[in-house]
C-alpha cells in the first residue's frame, strides 16, 4: 500500500468538503438537540417550575445508583443527578459523529459516480483498498473534530449553567470512554457501510438508510439508560468498542470484494 496515494486522496476529498458545508448540517442539529436535553431537563425545568430535581421521589434511585461511581459521592444531591442526565444524554452525542460520517462517506462516492469522476480516479494506479481507505479518512477526521467540538460545547454548557462539579463528572473515565473510543468507532463503522454500500448504488440515500442501522443500537443504548436504568460502565464501552472494530475489519474486507471496479472502468471507456 503506497500512503502518498491515500494522502493525496485524502487531501482531495478534504478539499471537496469545504464547497458543501451543508453535509455537516444532520450533524450538527443531532449535536445541538444532545446537548439542550439535559440543559433542558436538569436545569430550565427545575429553574422554571421552582422545584429542586432532588426533592422527586422519581429521581432518588437513580441518584443512589450515580453516586456509586467514583467522585460522585462529593457531588450535593442536585449536582448528582444532574451529573447523572448529562451523562445518560452524553449517549446521545455520539450520534453526531455517526450522522455526520453517513452523510459525508455516502456523498463523496456516489457524488464522484454521478458526477463522472470516479472513473478518471480508478484508471490511476491507486488500489481499491487505498480508494476506500481514502474515502473513509476523508470522511473520518472531519466527522472526529465535529465530534471534539461538541463535546467541548456540552462540557461548556454545563460548566456555565449546571451546579458545580457537573462539569468535572463528564471529564472521568466513563464519559471520556464513551466520547473517545465508543463514538469514533461507532462513526467509523457507519461509514464504512455507507461507503461499501455506495460503491454499488448510485443513490445516496440509499446508502444512508442503511447506515442507520448503526444508529439503533445507539439508540436503544440510550432507552436502556433512561427506562431500566442501565449503566454504561468501562468494560461495557470497552466491550462495544471492541465489537466495532471487528465489524470495521470485517467491513473493509467486504467494501474491497464488491466494488466493482471493472465495470465502473467498462461503463466510462
Amino acid at each position: 500500500m503506497s500512503w502518498s496515494r491515500v494522502t493525496a486522496l485524502l487531501g482531495k476529498e478534504l478539499t471537496d468538503l469545504r464547497g458543501r458545508p451543508g453535509l455537516f448540517f444532520p450533524a450538527i442539529f443531532t449535536g445541538a438537540i444532545a446537548t439542550l436535553l439535559p440543559l433542558f431537563i436538569g436545569v430550565l425545568v427545575p429553574a422554571f417550575t421552582g422545584e429542586r430535581l432532588s426533592d422527586s421521589t422519581d429521581l432518588q434511585i437513580a441518584l443512589e445508583l450515580y453516586r456509586q461511581q467514583p467522585g460522585a459521592r462529593a457531588l450535593e444531591a442536585e449536582a448528582a443527578i444532574q451529573a447523572a442526565l448529562f451523562q445518560q444524554f452524553l449517549v446521545l452525542l455520539v450520534l453526531s459523529p455517526v450522522a455526520a460520517s453517513m452523510s459525508l462517506a455516502a456523498a463523496s462516492v456516489v457524488g464522484e459516480k454521478q458526477a463522472r469522476t470516479l472513473e478518471p480516479l480508478l484508471a490511476t494506479p491507486i488500489t481499491t483498498f487505498e480508494l476506500l481507505l481514502g474515502k473513509i479518512l476523508g470522511a473520518f477526521l472531519p466527522a472526529l473534530v465535529l465530534s471534539l467540538a461538541c463535546f467541548a460545547l456540552y462540557v461548556g454548557t454545563a460548566a456555565l449553567f449546571a451546579q458545580p462539579g457537573v462539569a468535572r463528572m463528564l471529564l472521568t473515565p466513563r464519559p471520556l470512554g464513551v466520547v473517545f473510543l465508543m463514538g469514533p468507532m461507532a462513526s467509523l463503522t457507519a461509514l464504512t457501510l455507507a461507503v461499501c454500500v455506495s460503491s454499488r448504488v448510485n443513490d445516496a440515500r440509499s446508502a444512508q438508510q442503511l447506515s442507520v442501522l448503526v444508529v439503533l443500537p445507539i439508540t436503544g443504548l440510550l432507552i436502556a439508560q433512561i427506562a431500566v436504568g442501565f449503566v454504561v460502565t468501562v468494560p461495557v464501552i470497552l466491550l462495544i468498542t471492541g465489537v466495532m472494530a471487528a465489524m470495521n475489519v470485517a467491513l473493509i474486507r467486504l467494501g474491497v470484494s464488491l466494488f466493482d471496479r471493472e465495470t465502473i472502468l467498462t461503463r466510462w471507456k
